[in-house]
């Protein structure tokens, strides 16, 4: 089978390396051997006829590997598993003087020791993992057989042919396309790498087509539906060519570290023109603004038919079109947000916050940045290239922050390894492990060049890490699987341990005091709704038995949700007099007018109080983002929710803002009830309203979801959704 090249590569190899798919070259249909007797006719001997894959979406073959639900008519079956197939002689097939085999080949320049040419032996029993094919029927001119492939083989397209020997040669099979056979990663096999026990957690992280992103802030934490489609038209073709374009050996294809690894690289289009263009700007000229998608299909049809990267995305949108990918593939995983994560630049698991001797941010010497949250993957798989203990979820995070090896991606890491500070296990725990845990230091920058450390905040970091919850929309914490509570002694182990492997420290801060001040202060922001006037509320409290003036500082600040700052919009500097024992609050009132020219992206409004007690010099500070209330997109339907059936769905958008909304786009999704669809309104004056009626067939049973995006020139980030009970067509 392996076809051997005139020209040597390098002189080093006699093939070139085979990354791609789609890629092939159709093996000779018969292969003779030395002198054949003129006369010799191939119709002598045994003929194939025809080949029946049993690739119906009720077949046994697609309910059995939990394949049924792709919306693809080609055979796809999981490794490791039997499935069945038949093949049509123009005889009768006798075993005693009858010879015949299934070939399964993959890629140019197929090779048996690759992976990539297969040749399936007959057996009398299927071996556990292991390539076999058993005679389990046979009728007049047809044999049933049940074939298993190997549990570790390569996940993609394989080209099907079957081979028959005679006294000279061989004779195979012609390419037929109706035969090709998709292979994927089997959750449900022991013996697979990404073998997930619990049957609930598979239905819930491979066969759910939608899910559940957490974003918004701490103190107000918001979700949104997200449709990953990975069982939509033509999507596994797009993923399967997502790793072509990455030129991954097709002798990789199988181990779900590389895999995963070259997703986390492929999905962000940094380096490798892979498929989504980030822009963290609010300009998103030539392209759909990130939070216009409802979904990861569009964006994966329109790379692979574009072969170019979609424009934008930000962490979300990276985590959920990856999420498709992963669980396309059939490797268990689920996006993940955590709550103030650390973008340690120099990875020193420190977050350093410089202020001026007044108490304002230097913001030239702050190169850190705290997001307010930050969503990426876990995938399930084990890990042999660890100790053990170290396999289960990995975090794997495509969204393009730091370099690793070369190129922009991260992971897997171990989130057991992470949790226990082992950060020296690839790959890039270090990262990850500051993300969740690095302490917040506020320093003050002094006129002579020095440096003092203030104030410390070691709880800030990793608040709160969520997932979706398995069989539901709520939300679930999983905090304590990445790092143990804080002031535990388990906790400090991990740092030193972290510290140890080389996470390092920079500025001393031992000996500094969480708060060594009688005053302490603490500020709310009330009524964040956009377009409306807000309240800013700060507390002083005096626990000792003096007398203390303060001098505080505001400042309000237009800010990413990965924490930069784009614009201060509100600067209050106040003197608060403290009695002994006493407690005071503080109003600063914010116009509407104030913030609303600025707004991003995601309606984020960061609020940074410092305050320093005159008498003591002790400096107080505290951080906070908050998102504004944005209103929401609403969706009905009418009419049965059948399948088959065609219903009405309304999707109906009031402005209550007092400009005029332009170029407004809504676009709508639902997994099995429509494709993705869009419409362009043209303008949405004040307290006006817009519909928009589409007629929908839906052709998945069961629980389904309709979402609903809206994006203008100044509102973003407006969303809706329904929930839908789609009944099966009454049997007649």
């Amino acid at each position: 089978m392996s076809e051997s090249s005139g020209t040597a590569f390098g002189g080093r190899r006699a093939i070139p390396p085979s990354t791609s798919n789609a890629a092939e070259n159709d093996p000779p249909t018969v292969e003779l051997q030395g002198l054949v007797p003129r006369g010799f006719s191939p119709q002598d001997y045994l003929n194939v006829t025809n080949v029946h894959l049993f690739k119906e979406r009720w077949d046994s073959n697609k309910v059995d590997h939990h394949t049924d639900k792709y919306s693809n008519d080609k055979l796809i079956v999981r490794r490791g598993q039997s499935f069945y197939i038949q093949i049509d002689f123009n005889r009768p097939y006798d075993p005693r003087r009858d010879l015949f085999r299934v070939e399964y080949v993959i890629g140019l320049y197929p090779q048996e020791n690759k992976g990539t040419y297969i040749p399936v032996p007959l057996v009398s029993e299927l071996q556990s993992g292991k390539w076999g094919a058993k005679v389990v029927m046979r009728e007049d001119r047809s044999v049933r057989l049940s074939v298993q492939s190997s549990a570790d083989c390569i996940v993609g397209k394989f080209r099907m042919y079957v081979a028959v020997w005679t006294p000279y040669g061989v004779i195979r099979t012609s390419r037929n396309p109706e035969t090709d056979t998709y292979i994927l990663f089997n959750p449900w096999c022991e013996e697979d790498a990404v073998y997930l026990e619990n049957e609930k957690e598979r239905e819930e992280c491979v066969l759910n087509d939608i899910g559940v992103i957490f974003y918004g802030d701490f103190n107000d934490i918001k979700s949104r539906s997200w449709s990953y489609g990975q069982f939509e038209d033509s999507i596994l073709d797009a993923c399967l060519f997502v790793m072509d374009k990455a030129n991954m050996d097709l002798s990789g294809r199988g181990n779900p570290i590389k895999v995963s690894r070259v997703g986390s690289a492929m999905i962000n289009a940094k380096d490798d023109e892979g498929v989504i263009a980030g822009s963290w700007d609010n300009v998103y000229a030539y392209g759909v603004p990130p939070s216009a998608w409802t979904g990861s299909v569009d964006i994966l049809l329109e790379y692979k038919s574009s072969q170019k990267p979609v424009r934008y995305g930000q962490c979300w949108v990276f985590a959920g079109v990856f999420n498709t990918f992963l669980r396309c593939l059939g490797i268990p995983a689920r996006v993940v947000t955590n709550y103030f994560s650390a973008h340690d630049n120099d990875a020193n698991l420190q977050l350093d916050i410089f202020l001026e001797e007044d108490g304002n941010v230097n913001s030239k010497l702050t190169k850190d940045s705290v997001w307010n949250y930050h969503c990426w993957n876990e995938a399930w798989m084990t890990r042999p290239d660890l100790p053990v203990g170290f396999g289960g979820w990995q975090v794997v995070d495509s969204t393009p922050q730091e370099n690793s090896d070369g190129m922009y991606r991260c992971g897997p890491a171990s989130v057991q390894a992470i949790k226990h500070g082992h950060v020296c296990f690839q790959f890039d725990a270090p990262f990850v492990f500051a993300e969740v845990n690095s302490d917040l230091v506020y320093v003050t920058a002094k006129k002579d060049g020095t440096h003092v450390v203030e104030a410390l905040d070691t709880t800030h970091i990793g608040k709160l890490i969520v997932t979706k919850e398995i069989g539901g929309d709520g939300m679930k914490d999983i905090t304590d699987t990445y790092k143990f509570q804080e002031g535990q002694e388990e906790e400090r182990l991990a740092l030193e341990t972290a510290m140890m492997y080389g996470a390092k420290k920079a500025l001393n801060t031992e000996g500094v005091l969480k708060s060594k001040s009688d005053v302490r202060m603490n500020f709310e922001v009330e009524n964040a709704v956009l377009g409306r006037d807000l309240k800013v509320i700060i507390t002083f409290r005096n626990n000792g038995s003096a007398r203390y003036t303060v001098t505080a500082y505001l400042s309000g600040n237009i800010s990413f949700y990965t924490g930069v700052s784009k614009a201060e919009f509100k600067k209050e500097t106040f003197e608060v007099t403290l009695e002994p024992l006493s407690f005071k609050r503080e109003e600063v009132l914010i116009g509407a007018g104030e913030y609303m020219g600025q707004l991003l992206e995601q309606a984020f409004l960061h609020f940074f109080v410092t305050a320093r007690v005159n008498e003591t010099r002790d400096v107080l500070a505290k951080q906070k983002s908050i998102a504004l209330t944005v209103p929401k997109v609403v969706i009905k339907v009418r009419g049965a929710q059948v399948v088959g059936s065609d219903m009405v769905v309304t999707v109906e958008f009031t402005n209550p803002l007092k400009e005029t909304l332009r170029n407004v786009w809504i676009r709508l999704d639902g997994p099995g009830v429509t494709k993705p669809l869009r419409k362009m309104f043209r303008e949405i004056r004040p307290n006006s309203t817009v519909q928009w009626e589409e007629l929908c067939r839906p052709w998945v049973s069961g629980p389904r979801k309709l979402m609903a995006s809206l994006t203008s020139d100044s509102l973003r980030h407006v969303y809706g959704e329904l929930d839908l009970q789609i009944q099966r067509r009454p049997s007649m």
